[in-house]
């Protein structure tokens, strides 16, 4: 995505991004070795392990709802990146059934483009502070519906009715029954109020004049951010494939 105006690349942008990026295929590297070759089981329950995992997350939905505000494709890549994540989940499925991803961050992306993208027009009238303040307090409130609650993040408020989580065909709202599993799921509750979030953060930092400070870029983050979607489709086969030959090596 060429995140320009007057023709100026915002570079630090593409350098967040692949931050986020850099975490994430270290995370994901963590994740293999210690969950699917079962070397520490617990490891994805250490309260470091969980704060990094939710950075990483934060981190790429924010990026992409700043990034929207460039675009003028969004429908197309909203398409794009809806294919590729149930690619994500066919091969998933078949290659190892019990790491299956229903509905994860490409599926989430591509949808989030797709909602906000009709809505721009309406979301461009409000203030940007008013539109980041309601949209962080909306993803606030409604953390918990995947968990079948309203609270503040994790902090439940009343349960939500038994009867909305009867069947996972809703699961990509975030209503999915008990017996769903996904090893990457981010419903569009409350996900997508997190990237609306990121849309009218940019739109402050214009409104205060700060994005000229966006043209600064580290060089290495800034490439890799101008590619993490073939980064991202490409890491995870390298890495078990990488993994593979190291443990087949040892035994």
């Amino acid at each position: 995505m060429h995140n320009k105006i007057n023709s100026q690349r915002y570079y630090l942008i593409d350098s967040l991004r692949g931050f986020a990026l850099l975490n994430m295929v270290i995370f994901h590297l963590l994740y293999d070795v210690f969950q699917i070759y079962g070397i520490d089981a617990q490891w994805c329950f250490q309260p470091l392990t969980i704060v990094w995992e939710r950075f990483i997350c934060i981190s790429f939905i924010i990026i992409s709802g700043i990034s929207l505000n460039f675009s003028h494709n969004a429908y197309k890549r909203g398409i794009i990146l809806n294919v590729l994540g149930f690619i994500i989940t066919v091969v998933t499925f078949i290659v190892m059934p019990g790491e299956t991803i229903w509905f994860g961050i490409l599926n989430f992306l591509g949808c989030a483009m797709l909602i906000l993208q009709p809505l721009r027009c309406y979301f461009d009238k409000i203030s940007s502070v008013l539109g980041m303040a309601v949209s962080i307090v909306l993803f606030a409130v409604l953390y918990g519906v995947p968990n079948k609650f309203i609270g503040f993040f994790n902090i439940k408020l009343f349960d939500l009715p038994h009867f909305m989580y009867g069947v996972n065909w809703l699961s990509f709202l975030g209503f999915h029954s008990a017996d769903f599993s996904s090893s990457d799921y981010f419903p569009i509750i409350p996900w997508i109020f997190l990237f609306f979030a990121g849309y009218f953060i940019w739109r402050l930092i214009k409104t205060v004049n700060a994005d000229k400070y966006f043209t600064f870029s580290v060089p290495i983050l800034s490439t890799a951010g101008r590619y993490s979607l073939w980064i991202y489709l490409a890491h995870q086969p390298l890495i078990l494939g990488i993994l593979m030959l190291v443990f087949s090596m040892k035994n």
